[in-house]
């Protein structure tokens, strides 16, 4: 790698010019009449009636995949521009222009969809089989499945037109309410991106004190918060019951290509591994010194910080580990961080979190995030790593197969923060590193075992909530605290009632149930991770296949086919938690005398 690394991102090989970009105008132009006359060959379409017939659709599937494939470039450029700075009008003009974009195309997809669930079985089978559309019948069946069970197509259009100014609008209200809040801190105003790293601190002083001024915060803020959450879990619910939709996790499973018998199943196992996920919160506490943990030192650092990690040395450390496992993996990561793909700098006006999008059309990837110096940066900054290789597996695939669902992005991402925190534990100089890297891992386990799990308790029972009516500040937050208490199994002193407010992840639109899904891929990836440990280097083979076949495949066809195993059963899942089960009698083990 090239030394010494940027810290920002490189966005003029996308577009030059950022949100004043005449070139990103032109495209976006183009794009529309694109879509215009695409529409047009879409209300032109006959149904197809023979094996013949379905080849007068072919042109209509390549400009849809073309519409699409661009679409997600112009709306993943948009994104990158207003996280890298809250303040950029531009950014927000172009959002909401490509929002408009966006939902022609999911309306023309609608009534295209609607052609496709109006062919005979016979013409379809026949036409499945055709080799230029062999490769997408995974996914155009899946559509035209889905069309028989939504509304007609002019409902659908309407519904896909309102959602522009109703749905998308009120998460982008959210965005504008994030963007207004500031938080005092030694003399400086903060953002919410950098007030949020002051709650990991290892310094318990600096934690409480952020975390009283992040509740405070998010307090005065809260009513807004309400509103733009009832308003968008209204809009789903009322189309939820236009469709006939009586399950509210129908949609966000049927996304995420899995069933609500798997998930079950998944959940049932990591109930039943929380007892010593509590015995680890507990002895935690003794060795900082606590009675009990607060919410907000779940994540601080056992014994004292050894400082900030360089970025140089993350990105270096994060290749070396990636190395072991495969070579082609360093090697993308090399080039992504030369390539000045990752916005990492720390400095005001930046949106909180991080993210990974890809650009299809390009063939890049794009990271964003706040680094920090802490094991936790380098934790997100292979996370997002590992979202952006998945990407680049798929770069030859049709626009459609690209199209994978969150469930296995998170797998793909966690995947390889497993690789470098196991790495990292196994290659430890002596007891103290090992403790703090092993808990590091654990502190994983714990996010995706309980606080993932109080994210789903709060929405699943918000929305129940929800069909009775508007839902205020202060039961939203009672409902979040009470989620919170079972999650945990009750081991906190103290929670994080605002949550709720704080977490971009309720106000997204473009997945409902932005929570269960990372601990799908959480525990889907440290089962793959266990066969790696079993297979050695032969794995990585099977481990890229598999991420190939992430968007042509449900989550249990692809296991089955791959790794030959059900996870409608919970062997494959016990695995997994065996895993994180023995990371945790490790820590206990190591700590017996120091919590004596």
């Amino acid at each position: 790698m090239k030394h010494p690394l940027s810290l920002t991102w490189e966005l003029d090989s996308i577009f030059a010019g950022g949100s004043s970009s005449s070139e990103f105008n032109h495209f976006l132009n183009g794009l529309e009449k694109d879509l215009g006359n695409l529409r047009q060959e879409v209300k032109n379409a006959a149904v197809p009636s023979d094996a013949e017939s379905t080849r007068s659709l072919d042109g209509i599937i390549e400009l849809l995949q073309s519409c699409s494939g661009r679409l997600i470039l112009a709306a993943e450029f948009a994104v990158c521009l207003g996280a890298q700075n809250q303040q950029d009008k531009g950014a927000v003009r172009l959002s909401g222009k490509i929002a408009g974009l966006s939902a022609q195309l999911q309306g023309i997809r609608s009534e295209f969809d609607n052609v496709l669930r109006q062919a005979g079985n016979e013409v379809w089978e026949q036409w499945m089989a055709r080799p230029e559309i062999a490769p997408l019948s995974f996914v155009l069946s899946e559509s035209r499945d889905l069309a028989r069970e939504k509304m007609s197509p002019e409902l659908e259009g309407l519904a896909l037109e309102l959602a522009v100014d109703g749905y998308h609008g009120w998460s982008e209200h959210y965005e504008t309410i994030v963007s207004s809040i500031e938080i005092p801190f030694e003399d400086k105003m903060l953002s919410v991106g950098q007030a949020f790293n002051k709650l990991d601190d290892p310094d318990p002083k600096v934690r409480e004190v952020m975390f009283r001024k992040w509740e405070e915060a998010w307090g005065g803020a809260a009513d807004f918060c309400a509103d733009t959450l009832n308003h968008l879990a209204g809009f789903r619910l009322k189309l939820y019951k236009g469709r006939g939709w009586e399950e509210v996790l129908k949609d966000p499973l049927s996304i995420n290509r899995m069933s609500k018998e798997t998930l079950n199943v998944m959940w049932n196992v990591i109930n039943k591994s929380k007892p010593a996920l509590v015995s680890y919160l507990e002895r935690k506490a003794k060795l900082l010194g606590m009675e009990s943990l607060h919410w907000v030192d779940v994540d601080a650092p056992v014994g004292k910080s050894t400082g900030k990690i360089p970025y140089d040395q993350a990105a270096a450390d994060i290749v070396t580990q990636f190395r072991k496992f495969s070579p082609k993996m360093a090697e993308f990561a090399e080039h992504a961080f030369d390539s000045h793909w990752i916005e990492a700098e720390d400095r005001p006006g930046k949106r909180p979190g991080g993210f990974c999008v890809s650009f299809p059309e390009r063939k890049e990837s794009r990271i964003f995030m706040t680094y920090s110096g802490t094991p936790s940066s380098v934790s997100t900054l292979a996370h997002e790593l590992g979202h952006a290789y998945h990407s680049y597996l798929l770069d030859d695939q049709p626009v459609f197969n690209q199209n994978y669902a969150m469930n296995v992005a998170e797998t793909a991402s966690t995947f390889a923060e497993v690789i470098v925190a196991d790495a990292q534990v196994k290659a430890a100089e002596n007891a103290e590193e090992k403790l703090a890297l092993l808990e590091a891992k654990i502190q994983n386990s714990v996010a995706f075992f309980m606080n993932i799990h109080a994210r789903f308790l709060f929405e699943t029972r918000f929305y129940e909530k929800r069909k009775e009516g508007l839902v205020n500040a202060e039961e939203l937050s009672a409902l979040m605290e009470e989620a919170q208490k079972e999650a945990f199994c009750g081991v906190l002193s103290g929670y994080h009632p605002h949550f709720w407010a704080s977490k971009l992840h309720f106000y997204a639109t473009e997945v409902p149930f932005y929570n269960f899904p990372y601990t799908v891929g959480y525990m889907f990836s440290t089962g793959l991770y266990r066969l790696a440990l079993q297979e050695g280097s032969t794995f990585a083979d099977k481990y890229d296949d598999l991420l190939r076949d992430t968007g042509v495949m449900t989550l249990e066809d692809l296991v089955a086919k791959h790794l030959g195993a059900d996870l409608t059963q919970a062997d494959f899942w016990q695995g997994a938690a065996d895993l994180i089960l023995a990371d945790i009698a490790e820590f206990l083990k190591m700590t017996e005398n120091f919590a004596s």
